[in-house]
């Protein structure tokens, strides 16, 4: 059933560039373009980042779910599961789209259960096969294991999740209510059947965060120097992105010779805000070089050290945008994502309008705000020295329990408390808190892993602790909350860690010069301690026997340096003690 949309969204500011309407509900956007087939494409408003560390997967195990009783076919389709959207797309003929996107929807209708099992393992498959890439822990690292974060996490639900959580999770997500549907032709179709249930538009997730202050940096791989930022949605910050990438590009490769790919990016997150993010590769040895460098640019860009011409060279780029052909059709998705998201509706006149308007002042601005959020990976050395802070590498402090001390290294502690875990180690501790767990993975042999919300962890292993008795580790699986447990398979024995022997940590050659050094001091005091008495009784005792009587302030003397001697010689077993340590 199509019906007329009403323009509480601002959408008729998009009159004569594209059409809208709903069907069966579903605000419907359509923009004809050439060629014989037309494109579509139907939004959901969810993602990974509206999942748990838990379940995470579930809203991909969703469209595969939904795509499978399309079975084998030459229509080219596909689904996407984004952080905060689902996409279901194809293209086609008028007949082919219409069977798509009604087979699409009669399967999130009635999922087909039976094959859960076999869809979960398809979706590790596909995991284990996909790389991270360099950013690929820049998530975790700003907003911990919830929300966005979890984009940095394996879809821990492909183990656990079950008929009825999948099922749930599609009626109340994969709704009319919570949809966009786009159409690249002059009219909508006929014989549409875009039945769902009734639901309510989620709004995006709201941003969590492990930063305690920004800017902040960690440590990466050699490399990749890669840069992130949260900023406020504007056109402003969307051309300082393109003037931010061309001056890497400038500083780091045409002038420098550091680089061969510098470039930024401009990506929404929400209805509010994007995510900026800047990378540069670089060889082992010119690491220090592109860090220096990345930092010094955006530093020039803050200062608003920046060209005119490279302000007009980035207009006139966005610009050439509205020169595409079938300009309403190509711009479909990015509407229907607005309108998915609650995000202003803009016409190409008010773009235009905005465009033209942007100012140096305005890029400095958004520089600013670049650097105040930032979180920069880096290889090697760190940047205090640019006023970065290195994120939290250790929790602030440690629960009380138990203490298991590790069976491979002495200066390692275990702790099972009633409050959580914690890791005490010599650098400090890591600490996950039982009302602060995102997810706590078990094995039948009784490991378990827990990780924070602050993207924390602590691995349980009885096999590498002492004193892990089975009461220990149930009094761990009571005190965490049942939904953010995830029962994995048993382990092959061989894959069950086993202690490796102790070793020494190695020692310092300077310290241990130092302590033999400490100890070859001791010596000769003692020795002089000893022989020093010796010799005053033999002096005196020839005075005596010579009828002289010995002289006081020589014995006094005597005594005075015989305590010295005792005493240097204690101080510098402390200090041998200490060099040994």
């Amino acid at each position: 059933m199509t019906t007329d949309l009403h323009d509480q969204d601002g959408l008729a500011a998009l009159d004569g560039l594209l059409s809208h309407t709903t069907v069966d509900g579903i605000p419907t956007l359509y923009a004809p373009a050439a060629g014989k087939e037309i494109t579509a494409g139907l939004f959901f408003r969810v993602g990974r980042a509206d999942e748990t560390l838990a379940t995470a997967g579930i809203t991909h195990l969703v469209e595969h779910l939904a795509l499978h009783r399309l079975g084998l076919s030459d229509l080219h389709y596909n689904g996407a599961t984004a952080n905060a959207y689902t996409l279901f797309h194809v293209t086609g003929g008028e007949e082919e789209v219409v069977s798509y996107l009604n087979n699409l929807c009669a399967g999130l209708r009635d999922l087909p259960m039976e094959r859960l099992e076999t869809e979960k393992e398809i979706l590790r498959t596909e995991a284990a096969g996909r790389g991270g890439g360099p950013q690929h822990q820049m998530p975790l690292w700003r907003y911990g294991a919830r929300g966005y974060g979890l984009s940095s996490y394996a879809e821990l639900g492909t183990w656990s999740l079950t008929p009825d959580q999948v099922r749930h999770w599609a009626e109340t997500r994969f709704t009319r209510d919570n949809a966009v549907l786009w159409i690249t032709s002059d009219h909508v179709p006929d014989g549409l059947d875009l039945t769902l249930p009734a639901g309510s538009r989620f709004p995006a997730p709201a941003p969590t965060s492990a930063l305690p202050v920004t800017p902040a940096y960690i440590h990466g791989d050699d490399g990749h120097v890669v840069l992130t930022s949260v900023v406020r949605r504007s056109t402003a910050a969307s051309v300082f992105a393109d003037v931010f990438g061309r001056a890497l590009f400038q500083d780091l490769r045409q002038e420098g010779g550091y680089s061969y790919s510098a470039e930024a990016d401009y990506s929404p997150r929400d209805a509010e805000y994007a995510t900026l993010t800047a990378y540069a590769d670089s060889l082992p040895q010119k690491q220090d070089a592109v860090v220096g460098g990345f930092v010094d640019t955006l530093a020039r860009l803050r200062a608003g050290r920046i060209e005119q011409s490279e302000l007009d060279s980035v207009r006139t780029k966005l610009l050439k945008m509205y020169d595409t052909p079938d300009l309403g059709a190509a711009s479909l998705p990015s509407y229907a994502l607005s309108l998915l998201l609650g995000h202003r509706v803009l016409s190409p006149d008010a773009h235009r309008a905005e465009l033209d308007a942007v100012t140096l002042a305005d890029l400095r601005e958004v520089a600013r705000e670049v650097w105040g959020g930032a979180l920069l990976q880096v290889p090697g050395r760190g940047v205090d020295w640019a006023g970065l802070t290195v994120a939290p590498q250790y929790s602030e402090e440690a629960v009380t329990g138990t203490r298991h001390e590790s069976l491979e290294d002495d200066r390692v502690t275990l702790v099972i408390g009633t409050d959580g875990v914690s890791l005490l180690t010599p650098k400090g501790p890591v600490t996950v808190r039982f009302d602060a767990v995102s997810a706590m993975t078990t094995r039948p042999d009784g490991a378990r892993a827990l990780t924070g919300h602050d993207g924390f962890s602590v691995t349980v292993e009885p096999t590498l602790f002492k004193k892990v008795t089975p009461e220990r580790i149930a009094a761990l699986d009571a005190a965490v909350p049942a939904a953010a447990v995830v029962p994995m398979p048993a382990r092959d024995a061989d894959r069950i860690p086993r202690p490796r022997k102790r070793e020494k940590p190695p020692r310092d050659r300077r310290a241990t010069a130092r302590a033999w050094g400490w100890t070859a001091l001791l010596v000769l005091l003692g020795a002089l301690a000893a022989v020093w008495p010796v010799i005053c009784g033999y002096l005196i005792v020839e005075r005596i026997q010579e009828d002289r009587i010995p002289p006081l302030h020589g014995m006094f003397g005597m005594g005075v340096l015989e305590f010295a001697l005792i005493r240097w010689a204690r101080s510098v077993n402390r200090r041998r003690r200490d060099a040994r340590a």
